[in-house]
């Protein structure tokens, strides 16, 4: 008895000692790993329909792209992924354009059972042409329900090939049974599309389109093997494909349980690990950036150069609450965080790290990113838009004079934001810091003067005699949200202009649109890729929602517009290309279809182990690029999470003060 009481009591103390809150195994402590967390799963990994920032996450880490985008270098440049080289735009005499891409010879898929379709035992295959040929089929089928098939629809044949082969489906009952590359044979193929050889892809747009290489660039472009779509059916046990992407990329996926954890390992058959001579852009480290980045770290005789990816192993893990996330960060358990509400003013003074924080050696990062939040009006409105004529052009330019929005930043996103003076955002060609919108200027007197001039003196609408009256429609209903809004009514009343907020739910609201019954709203668009003709389409005739439910909800339809639009969207980035842009921009400064707000500016805490860290505003994945000093790392866990013993102490005290009179009473009468 007395011995299994002394047991006891020594395994108690042996517990307590070696009391931990670190949530990984030790033997993690000596690798490259990763940490980072998620608050909702990704609906998909099928690269042909992830579209949001969750998937590409995962996806971006997993699959190779024919093109990328430069680390460092702002604006963004394109370079070679598994292409040898960027193509260029070869303009036919039919109006086509032809964009040659050449695969790197020798690039291999990660290991994976799937391959096992193509012929007995094996585990993995080249990656060549036909396979980049097979996703761009995919991105065109119906039943694959891709969202870009709008940018696609360039390419010749695309929108005939579906054509075909929704029409094969329809005829032959038996036609979907079929492996799904012999249904694409058998509709014939993209026809602009060629496959010249293993490595050879011709790709043929039916007019001039250069913003087609930067969705060569994102993962809907990926090369999907054809055995992968066929193995991972659902059939046996077997996953999704959905759920199973199978890729060549620098990581494969290790552990997917999307609702709690995934886990992606570095790939040992990705090209940069297998052909280090090749010293391919997308493989190695950038050996040029852009000015200042040699001073903060991210350039230098130990770093150009250097073989990708540094991070062995990255983790995700899923965290609702935004509070124990940003807790377990403070712990050193997450790697990078942003920063949440409840504790700005605790991390950031005078837009500047705290003492505390910079004391534990984090590091802010501020990052623009290429989006626009706007105040739009419709402009089909017998009001406010474009039928009331000159009258409705000075209402609309009155009430963008009295908006502040760097005032409204301060107080509804603590500051983190850039006041926006055209749609086009920092890091987009054709954005130009020193230009001031003359519109984006608050000028109270001036605003008045030209609601007078608009025949509202006071705010009065001569026609009723009473206080001209608009509205402000929305699907937003909490109270933090209609304060924010309160904002903008509080500003358009100082000039005499009352607004009412109509806050109604999303499906009415987008009733309310469809119907055209709305005036003022509040929106955003984020760019897909960086580029100003993904802004400036947004106020296309084309794209207007009342006749074509495009996403020009503000029903903009100006001929001279669209005709600089057309010019500058096929251009390169050329001195042209900016005098087209500024004449766009000088035309919406005068008509007013937008007030533009702000572009969205990230804070993002990193700790002081993450090396390399430089952001890149667009959901693109740029692990490869970072690397982690996991001495440091482990150092300072532990040092931030001395476990409070005290507490298990006083328990092992009290359980030895209870069980020693016992164990003292029995050995008496033993005796």
């Amino acid at each position: 008895m007395a011995r299994r009481v002394v047991w006891l009591l020594a395994a108690i103390g042996v517990v307590v000692s070696g009391c931990t809150n670190d949530p990984y195994p030790d033997a993690d402590d000596a690798h490259k790993v990763y940490y980072t967390a998620f608050s909702e799963a990704p609906r998909t990994l099928d690269p042909a329909v992830a579209y949001t920032t969750s998937s590409h996450a995962i996806t971006g880490n997993i699959l190779d792209t024919l093109l990328e985008y430069h680390y460092l270098k702002r604006p963004y440049q394109l370079i070679p992924g598994i292409a040898e080289a960027v193509p260029k735009a070869e303009p036919q005499p039919d109006g086509s354009v032809v964009y040659r891409f050449r695969l790197r010879p020798g690039l291999v898929y990660q290991d994976d059972p799937c391959f096992a379709l193509g012929g007995r035992g094996r585990r993995s295959r080249e990656v060549v042409a036909d396979d980049i040929a097979f996703e761009l089929m995919r991105l065109a089928d119906p039943l694959v329900n891709s969202p870009v098939t709008d940018p696609f629809s360039n390419i010749r044949g695309f929108a005939a090939f579906a054509g075909r082969l929704g029409a094969l489906r329809k005829q032959q009952p038996d036609f979907q049974q079929r492996p799904l590359r012999l249904q694409y044979a058998a509709a014939g193929g993209i026809e602009g599309v060629e496959v010249a050889g293993p490595h050879a892809l011709r790709v043929v747009l039916s007019a001039p389109y250069p913003q087609i290489l930067y969705w060569f660039a994102m993962e809907f472009t990926s090369p999907v093997p054809w055995e992968a779509v066929a193995y991972y059916d659902g059939d046996g046990g077997r996953d999704r494909f959905e759920d199973h992407p199978v890729g060549s990329g620098p990581y494969h996926l290790a552990q997917y349980e999307k609702q709690f954890r995934i886990v992606l390992e570095a790939n040992p058959t990705w090209y940069g690990v297998q052909h280090p001579e090749w010293a391919a852009p997308g493989a190695v480290y950038p050996s040029e950036g852009e000015a200042g980045d040699a001073r903060a770290g991210l350039l230098g005789p130990g770093l150009s150069g250097r073989s990708l990816p540094f991070i062995e192993r990255i983790e995700f893990h899923r965290e609702k609450e935004s509070i124990p996330r940003f807790n377990k960060f403070l712990q050193g358990y997450y790697d990078a965080q942003g920063i949440i509400k409840e504790s700005f003013d605790k991390v950031i003074q005078n837009d500047r790290l705290s003492p505390e924080m910079q004391a534990r050696g984090i590091v802010l990062k501020k990052s623009v990113s290429p989006g626009v939040m706007y105040l739009g009006f419709n402009m089909t409105d017998p009001v406010i838009g474009d039928p009331a004529g000159a009258r409705g052009r000075k209402l609309r330019q009155a009430m963008s004079l009295a908006i502040d929005s760097k005032a409204w930043v301060d107080i509804f996103l603590n500051g983190r934001g850039v006041p926006a003076q055209s749609p086009i955002p920092p890091g987009i060609f054709g954005y130009e810091p020193a230009y001031q919108n003359p519109y984006r200027q608050v000028d109270l007197p001036r605003a008045r003067a030209l609601l007078r001039a608009a025949g509202y003196r006071d705010g009065i609408d001569p026609g009723t005699g009473r206080p001209l009256q608009l509205h402000f429609d929305t699907y937003a209903t909490s109270s933090q949200q209609l304060l924010e809004y309160q904002f903008f009514v509080k500003a358009w009343r100082e000039i005499g202009v009352d607004v009412r907020i109509d806050a109604t739910s999303y499906n009415q609201f987008q009733q309310k649109v469809a119907n055209q019954a709305y005036q003022i709203f509040m929106w955003g668009w984020q760019a897909d890729y960086p580029d100003p003709e993904n802004f400036f389409f947004l106020l296309t005739c084309a794209m207007r929602r009342s006749t074509n439910g495009g996403p020009n909800t503000a029903n903009f339809c100006n001929p001279r517009y669209d005709a600089l639009f057309n010019e500058m969207r096929v251009r390169g980035n050329d001195a042209r290309r900016l005098v087209v842009i500024r004449k766009m921009r000088a035309l919406l400064e005068n008509e007013r279809p937008w007030i533009e707000l702000f572009h969205g500016e990230d804070y993002t805490l990193y700790h002081g182990w993450l090396r390399h860290v430089k952001p890149f505003g667009m959901s693109v994945p740029m692990l490869k690029y970072r690397d982690l000093d996991v001495r440091e790392r482990a150092r300072l866990r532990a040092a931030w999470n001395q476990p409070v013993l005290w507490p298990a102490w006083v328990l092992l005290a009290l359980v030895v003060g209870v069980t020693l009179p016992a164990v003292l009473t029995f050995f008496r009468e033993r005796q």
